[in-house]
């Protein structure tokens, strides 16, 4: 082309589950516009060869944890300035998107295939539109037809996020200056699995995104990409998906149908990424670990309100199964417990000085099921400032440290621990609300369960009230064959 292309860059980025209480406010998220939205990118920091002679216009992207459904207005506020930003941009060729796919807005059944919906009533049938996703996103037609690449995530942990949003930008540019629309196909696999089963550091999922390159490297294919999809969202998107872009559509559909099948036929390997059991029984065998070093530290996993998923981030089944323990009231074994949001519980004794005795009911504000707020009778032990939790405590009850926080956060860092005092080899137990246990705690632990605890995000299925999602659906049920139509644009 003649001119620099034009390409604008947005999107409104979380995944929230419709089962949890939690309400997602726009304080809740990180907002960023002008400079500070490019910079976000490294790839246009440091040029890349195909950024040549591309012009990039910042719309706005908010971003938030995870969390319950969106409130309506922060999103539509969101909505219109993408809207109002595009209107007065002048001529575009193009707009990466760059959201989770997996945003629940109160009284919106396919927020994200809403927001595409705007998007081209104001930008227009020509430009390209690529869009950047989780994998744990869901892919609805709406958002298939209004797009003309969507890639996502191969790796869970997520390890590739700037990767994948960078093939989604390379794609998008690739693509205009072949002056070519691709071609592409849409395979929905009706499979609904918790992230926690399908991890690509185990099989069946590490095969399966292994295929994804090989797919991808043929000739006539530019991108192939396998959606899990979000399963604590009670809505007819949520499923897997298969989407594969290219410049020969029978190479696109041939290609998508084949990835398509092969998660289809995995569906009866899917299992926990961990051995699982009740928060009692992971405690039973973490408690009889004590004392043995390769061991230490054993984590539990609170599932079933890991922030990092939806959850409430306040639920008190798992501390108080942990503080009931006599091993940990008499100190015996050292527990730390990540964490609680109460900022009203932090206000009260965070100016406190340390060793300060402090009685405090925390938890239960938000998702107040059984036990509900919790009696903490216990002493001080640190005050710290966290760029994720805000103003943050440890209060010591025994021998456990219960971490309380002023915002929702997920422990997944070690320096997070260590703002509060704690360094994880020296700790024999470590409850962390969390699912997998991302990367750093991975590496550091000694021995691992996954607790299938309550919340909004329950990682047993058949115990959430699905209603509008479709059926059947593997695996709520098991005996169907699945319809693995090609649909193509």
């Amino acid at each position: 082309m003649s001119r620099p292309l034009r390409v604008a860059i947005g999107g409104v980025h979380i995944e929230s589950s419709t089962f949890s209480p939690h309400l997602s406010t726009a304080a809740d998220f990180e907002v960023t516009r002008g400079d500070a939205l490019l910079a976000r990118y490294d790839w246009l920091a440091t040029a890349r060869s195909w950024t040549a002679d591309v012009e990039w216009i910042p719309l706005v992207h908010a971003r938030a944890l995870p969390g319950g459904a969106v409130e309506p207005g922060a999103y539509e506020g969101w909505a219109a300035e993408i809207v109002e930003r595009l209107a007065a941009a002048g001529p575009l060729d193009g707009m990466l998107l760059d959201f989770h796919g997996a945003m629940s807005v109160v009284g919106r059944d396919d927020a994200e295939g809403d927001l595409i919906t705007a998007i081209r009533s104001v930008l227009g049938p020509q430009p390209y539109v690529s869009a950047a996703m989780d994998l744990h996103g869901n892919v609805s037609r709406v958002l298939f037809d209004a797009c003309d690449l969507l890639t996502c995530y191969r790796t869970a942990p997520h390890v590739d996020v700037w990767e994948t949003r960078e093939r989604a930008a390379r794609n998008l540019v690739e693509a205009l200056r072949r002056g070519q629309r691709p071609h592409k196909a849409l395979v929905h696999v009706p499979i609904l699995l918790p992230g926690e089963m399908t991890s690509t550091r185990e099989e069946p999922a590490r095969g399966l995104y292994a295929r994804v390159p090989e797919v991808e490297a043929r000739d006539g294919v530019v991108d192939a990409a396998v959606w899990i999809g979000y399963a604590w969202a009670d809505q007819a998107r949520c499923q897997g998906a298969v989407v594969v872009t290219g410049t020969d559509a029978a190479a696109a559909a041939d290609a998508a149908r084949e990835l398509g099948e092969c998660f289809w036929a995995a569906r009866d390997e899917f299992a926990f990424v961990a051995p699982t059991g009740t928060m009692d029984e992971c405690l039973d065998a973490a408690l009889a670990a004590v004392g043995d070093p390769a061991r230490r530290p054993f984590f539990i996993s609170d599932s079933g309100d890991n922030p990092g998923a939806g959850g409430a981030d306040d639920v008190t089944y798992a501390l108080a199964r942990l503080l009931a323990r006599p091993e940990i009231r008499a100190g015996s074994c050292r527990a730390v417990f990540a964490s609680l949001v109460d900022p009203q519980t932090v206000a009260q004794v965070a100016d406190l000085p340390p060793g300060a005795p402090v009685r405090v009911a925390v938890g239960g504000r938000i998702d107040a099921r059984e036990p509900g707020p919790l009696l903490l009778d216990g002493v001080l032990e640190a005050v710290a400032d966290d760029p994720d939790g805000g103003r943050c405590v440890s209060v010591r009850v025994g021998g456990a440290s219960v971490f309380v926080t002023s915002r929702r956060m997920q422990y997944r860092l070690l320096e997070s621990y260590a703002r509060l005092g704690v360094a994880v080899e020296h700790v024999d137990v470590v409850v962390v609300k969390i699912g997998y246990l991302e990367p750093e705690l991975f590496d550091a632990a000694g021995d691992w369960l996954l607790a299938l605890t309550p919340g909004g995000v329950d990682q047993d299925l058949a115990r959430l009230p699905y209603h509008r999602v479709n059926r059947p659906m593997f695996p709520l049920d098991r005996d169907f064959t699945a319809d693995l139509t090609v649909v193509t644009g």
